[in-house]
């Protein structure tokens, strides 16, 4: 009942993917289960060094012999000045106090390198390989697709998704201004593409001939039926899978997610310097205060990255990064399996009690 082109493409069961959220929530753990359950499994691969890279595609293959994917950042190297750099450190100082953590921490490299990371998914001939926030070069899509490996970029605009599909990509995931964690865009500002979802994917379908896979506030089997009545060949779900039990997300974290409201989400930079959907806590309402520029990402990232772990240890959510789409009352601590299995469940009735 639910077969569609990228179901046929990827040879999976059901077209609901999860998404590929970096930072330890998608454990290889989590990758197969959804894959098990019929679904596509994605690992956000963003953080991971090449190494670590490598082995944790090696546990999928270990847990699943199913389809599942790899994601990556894409972005140009940001410039900033030691001024600024400086001054952030120093307001950062006054959260380092209140968690009892040095001071003025020595930053490391800003960022993994995409090439390296990118040389081991095409060592590795991942089956699916999704990237955000830019495009890869034409010889990186290219090789890909040459591989074997189903490529997938991400749009916040019809014209980010034209550009996609100029670029020679497969599909494209329409990021809707609901769904959580970093915002995709990568030709205007994101606080200019920030448009819902139920109007995004029929414009971007009506605009390019590759599939478009909706994603942004999706949780259950509503959202998939309105997702291909709008003419999206899949959804991608990440809030419906954080607080489930394979997830990775700390428990301070599930715990928020699964007793915020629709309400309790905003889009900020202060975490990473790069625009997400997350719930609202002290650190980003105080940062709202900042007087200075807060540096763009990955600087301001790894600059908070101390502040986020220490955070986490002392269970304490209002320093943490909380990053989720504006589903959350639907959210749940079931398995993955389960949450697939409902979701197809209510779809199917959904579809059946309609004609």
């Amino acid at each position: 009942m639910f077969e569609t082109l990228i179901t046929r493409k990827l040879n999976i069961t059901y077209p609901i993917f999860q998404a590929p959220m970096a930072g330890g929530p998608t454990t290889p753990e989590l990758v197969a289960a959804v894959s098990n359950a019929g679904g596509l499994g994605n690992l956000g691969a963003g953080y991971l060094t090449p190494e670590q890279l490598r082995i944790t595609i090696n546990k999928i293959r270990g847990l699943t012999d199913r389809p599942f994917g790899v994601n990556l950042f894409v972005f140009e190297q940001p410039e900033e000045s030691e001024e600024t750099i400086a001054k952030m450190s120093d307001y950062l100082n006054s959260y380092r106090n209140e968690l009892g953590i040095p001071h003025n921490p020595s930053l490391p490299k800003y960022s993994e390198s995409f090439e390296d990371q990118i040389q081991v998914v095409l060592e590795e001939r991942v089956p699916v390989f999704s990237f955000t926030f830019g495009l890869p070069s034409h010889n990186v899509i290219q090789s890909l697709k040459h591989r074997g490996t189903f490529v997938i970029g991400t749009a916040t605009t019809v014209d980010e998704a034209i550009q996609l599909e100029l670029s020679g990509i497969d599909a494209i995931v329409a990021q809707g201004s609901e769904a959580g964690g970093h915002r995709g865009t990568f030709l205007k500002n994101a606080s200019d593409s920030l448009i819902g979802l139920i109007a995004l994917v029929p414009q971007i379908v009506d605009h390019v001939s590759i599939p478009v896979i909706a994603s942004g506030g999706i949780m259950d089997g509503r959202g998939l039926v309105a997702s291909l009545a709008l003419g999206a060949t899949a959804v991608q779900m990440g809030t419906a899978f954080l607080a489930c039990t394979e997830s990775g997300a700390y428990p301070t974290y599930k715990q928020k997610i699964l007793s915020a409201n629709e309400d309790a989400t905003v889009i900020t930079c202060a975490y990473s310097g790069k625009s997400a959907r997350g719930i609202s806590t002290e650190f980003i309402r105080d940062m709202q205060l900042y007087p200075g520029n807060i540096p763009p990402y990955p600087i301001q990232h790894i600059m908070t990255r101390d502040i986020r772990q220490a955070a986490a240890i002392a269970k304490d959510p209002e320093f943490m990064s909380l990053w989720a789409g504006q589903g959350l009352r639907l959210a749940n601590n079931q398995s993955a399996a389960t949450i697939i299995n409902e979701t197809i469940d209510q779809a199917r009735k959904l579809v059946i009690k309609s004609f």
